[in-house]
C-alpha cells in the first residue's frame, strides 16, 4: 500500500505517494546485507520506504510462509533465501502465486558474498561462514561491518555477475508500483 509523505516545496505543502517494499531475510546474516544494501541504495526522499525483517532461517519453505503471513499492505514482498534446504517447485509455485519475489542464493548467502569478492565459494556451510568473517570483520550478522568490502562499486560490478543481486538492486532502484488506493463505496459517492 503507498504511504504518503509530506514535503514542502517553494513553501507549499503537497503530499507524496510512496511505495512500500518488505525484504525479508532468511537469518541474520542475510538480514545484515540486506540492511547495508538499503542503506547504500536507498536514499531518504527517494520515494521508497523499505522495512526489513528475519524470518529466522528454518529453510526455503518457511521463509516463504512467513513472508505470506507478514502482516502490511506492501506494493511488494521479496525474499532473500538459500536454496541449500527446503527450496522445491512447490515452494517457488507458493511463493509466485502468493507474489512474492524470490532472490536465491545458491546454495546459501555466504557463497553469494564471497563470489562477489572474486573468492572461492567451494566447501560446506561453517567453511564459507569461516571463509567470509574476514571480510566482514568476523561479524557477518552486522551491517556495518560491510561497508568495507561490498561498497557500491563492488555491488555495481559484483551485479554483472550474480542474478540475484542484481534483482535485488533493481527493486531498490526502480520501487514497485503504487498500488492504488481502495475507496470506500458509500450511498452518497
Amino acid at each position: 500500500m503507498a504511504l504518503f509523505r509530506s514535503c514542502e516545496d517553494s513553501g507549499v505543502n503537497k503530499w507524496e505517494k510512496v511505495a512500500t517494499l518488505l525484504l525479508v531475510g532468511e537469518g541474520a546474516t542475510e538480514v545484515a546485507f540486506l540492511n547495508h544494501v538499503k542503506a547504500t541504495y536507498v536514499a531518504r526522499g527517494a520515494g521508497l520506504r523499505v522495512t526489513v525483517k528475519n524470518a529466522h532461517g528454518k529453510g526455503a519453505k518457511h521463509v516463504i510462509e512467513w513472508t505470506i503471513r507478514q502482516i502490511g499492505d506492501f506494493d511488494l514482498k521479496a525474499a532473500l533465501l538459500d536454496t541449500d534446504q527446503d527450496w522445491t517447485a512447490a515452494v517457488a509455485k507458493r511463493a509466485k502465486s502468493a507474489k512474492v519475489k524470490v532472490l536465491t542464493s545458491e546454495p546459501q548467502v555466504e557463497a553469494m558474498l564471497l563470489r562477489m569478492l572474486g573468492q572461492s565459494d567451494s566447501g560446506d556451510p561453517q567453511t564459507l561462514k569461516t571463509r567470509l568473517a574476514p571480510f566482514v570483520r568476523n561479524q557477518a550478522l552486522v551491517a556495518e561491518n560491510y561497508a568495507d568490502r561490498f561498497d557500491r562499486a563492488c555491488l555495481e560490478a559484483a551485479r554483472l555477475r550474480e542474478a540475484t543481486l542484481d534483482e535485488l538492486l533493481r527493486l531498490l532502484e526502480k520501487p514497485p508500483q503504487v498500488k492504488p488506493a481502495k475507496r470506500k463505496v458509500t450511498r452518497d459517492s
